[in-house]
């Protein structure tokens, strides 16, 4: 709920700095804005459907000859690398061990995203003042990678073992058994399954850049994410083929003319 707050009043300051800067624009020449045939950026994203950082990304903007409503248009193209997780997730800490654990959680969400769409140019900065503002629309197919959520189960010998979590062997522990704690995080990669899908995702580009060659800028948008079945996420809750999310990335780059 709070990563929805942050974007929605991000959202506002951006739409009411959108608004100043379109009528001091109208006070500029248009000989004065800027023309660029690329943009390449990388950047780490937020979404409300992950953690404080929920992925890296990668994206770049190549103009096209033609204009769409008299506006400057570019080709966008990105990849991105995001982590998913299930409202239902809640880490806990043991206070004798110090392990953390998800209990629960079969499997992390990764999900490999290749773009492909169209940027508009709304307002672009004149010399080196203001903001550049556009517009995009991108879909794609989605990679997602579901991996297990691996565990230490201490068994009735004293043994204990890693392994992925069970919710039939692990949910039934006795007293002589049971988790102790959260296996390593690298930890269970060669059992990873691969579930395909499609995205589309619509968004809005702000870029701040102090200096003409330099890209740095924020992107505020929408996912909408359907895979070809359900994600094992967590064992005792509710889990979804189709995801939607807002999402916020903060990236950097350079441009070239």
């Amino acid at each position: 709920m709070m990563r929805v707050k942050l974007l929605l009043s991000v959202s506002i300051l951006f739409a009411l700095s959108t608004d100043i800067y379109a009528q001091r624009r109208t006070t500029k020449t248009e000989d004065s804005e800027e023309s660029y045939k690329s943009f390449t950026s990388v950047g780490i994203t937020t979404n409300t459907n992950s953690g404080i950082l929920g992925g890296a990304v990668f994206r770049q903007s190549s103009a096209i000859s033609s204009k769409l409503f008299g506006k400057n248009q570019y080709r966008y193209l990105a990849l991105e690398l995001v982590n998913v997780k299930h409202p239902k997730e809640l880490s806990t800490q043991d206070f004798v061990t110090g392990a953390r654990l998800v209990y629960g959680k079969q499997n992390y969400l990764f999900v490999l995203r290749p773009e492909y769409g169209r940027e508009l140019t709304l307002f672009n900065r004149h010399e080196d003042e203001g903001i550049s503002i556009s517009a995009i629309v991108a879909a794609g197919p989605s990679l997602g990678l579901e991996k297990p959520y691996m565990v230490q189960f201490q068994t009735s010998d004293g043994r204990v073992v890693t392994e992925p979590f069970d919710p039939v062997k692990h949910a039934g522990s006795s007293q002589t058994t049971g988790i102790v704690g959260a296996g390593s995080f690298f930890q269970g990669f060669g059992q990873t399954k691969i579930v395909p899908g499609l995205h589309v995702k619509t968004a809005m580009s702000f870029e701040l850049s102090a200096f003409r060659e330099n890209v740095t800028g924020v992107e505020i948008g929408f996912i909408a994410e359907a895979f070809t079945r359900k994600i094992q996420i967590m064992a005792f809750a509710e889990n979804r083929s189709f995801y939607t999310s807002g999402y916020l990335t903060l990236y950097f780059g350079s441009k070239k003319r």
